[in-house]
């Protein structure tokens, strides 16, 4: 195993959502992450799943960084100061995604390693009608337990509430700084709530969707599921698709609701990962709860307009974009998202990169 050489916020200038809060010093990282990158390769345009004995073809294909690097992504994009621990495999698609997150995007690589004789973890993902089915073929190297025992100062981190909770995590929280926690669906279906109040101690906020969260509480409603889930954690989250996301703040005691941002969608990849960096974002500046959701639905919705998870997802140029040319002229937005007005940034931020077909074109002779 060896070190990845520190490539901290390289990424091109980008707007700073937490400059004010910065004002009075603190921690050099906003959010630190630990978790599996993937290395995606994104079919779309199919009519349909591939059957037995056939072949189908898609109209467009795009290549990605994937799993934890999702998120990682996606925080940096809107600003956050990101730090991934991770192993990379020493192949084209470890060097592929190293290069990516550390060089491109600017993630603090410090904590990840490369790991000798292990391959990149591979996701196929074919999305048709508005969803998508996955492949994947990876092995789990046991160092990924081992690349933090001591981790930096940040002001927050985010942990997958379905794996074991590793040690740094409380470390975290003990410095002052806030636990964002999700978990997925429970292959088992018992959706143990008493299981759940454990993993959640000393987090701060929780982010499942709305089938998650009803299962877990047995409410008949996102509404009273984030109720419920608010007796867990002093934030809680619940997405729902198309009808927005409903939040529980326990220190005001009641719920704050925002409607989804209606876009053609394209790849459902990595939206999840979008929303939660909005979330960090509004919650780390202290913003308004309900201009925090507003800003998490925006930036998921913006992402399903493209393919490819983490490159999906949208930059603060982006942001600004959309509320020049849609979100202010559309009078059913422009009340709801006239707060962006003293966020935006005063003048251009770069383009992000895109996810492509292929990886490294050589020049031609």
């Amino acid at each position: 195993m060896s070190n990845i050489a520190r490539d901290p916020f390289r990424a091109p200038s980008r707007h700073d959502p937490l400059a004010g809060v910065r004002a009075g010093g603190g921690p050099e990282l906003d959010v630190f992450l630990t978790g599996t990158v993937f290395f995606d390769i994104i079919f779309i345009g199919m009519d349909g799943p591939p059957k037995q004995g056939t072949e189908v073809w898609a109209g467009g294909m795009g290549s990605s960084p994937g799993g934890v690097a999702n998120l990682a992504v996606a925080a940096a994009r809107l600003g956050l100061r990101t730090g991934l621990a991770a192993t990379f495999g020493e192949d084209l698609y470890g060097d592929y995604c190293r290069q990516t997150l550390g060089v491109q995007e600017g993630v603090d690589l410090t904590y990840s390693r490369y790991v000798t004789g292990w391959h990149s973890p591979v996701t196929v993902s074919m999305v048709y009608q508005r969803d998508r089915a996955m492949v994947t073929h990876g092995h789990r190297p046991e160092a990924l337990d081992r690349l933090v025992s001591h981790p930096p100062q940040a002001r927050s981190c985010f942990v997958d509430l379905g794996a074991e909770r590793q040690p740094w995590v409380d470390s975290v929280a003990e410095s002052g700084g806030l636990v964002f926690a999700d978990l997925g669906w429970d292959p088992d279906d018992r959706w143990d709530l008493g299981r759940l109040r454990d993993g959640l101690a000393g987090c701060h906020a929780f982010s499942p969707n709305a089938v998650e969260a009803m299962s877990y509480t047995r409410t008949d409603s996102p509404e009273a599921a984030a109720e419920k889930l608010a007796e867990l954690v002093p934030l809680a989250v619940v997405t729902n698709g198309a009808d927005g996301a409903v939040a529980f703040d326990r220190t005001t005691g009641r719920p704050v609701k925002a409607a989804a941002v209606p876009v053609d969608a394209l790849d459902p990849t990595g939206a999840g990962d979008v929303f939660v960096a909005g979330l960090l974002v509004g919650t780390l500046a202290g913003w308004p709860l309900l201009h925090t959701l507003r800003l998490a639905n925006l930036g998921a919705a913006l992402s399903v307009r493209h393919f490819g998870g983490a490159l999906a997802s949208p930059g603060w140029g982006d942001v600004a974009l959309w509320y020049r040319e849609t979100g202010s002229k559309d009078p059913g937005l422009a009340g709801d998202y006239e707060f962006l007005e003293t966020i935006l940034p005063d003048e251009a931020v770069p383009e992000v990169s895109r996810a492509i077909a292929t990886l490294g074109f050589r020049a031609g002779r």
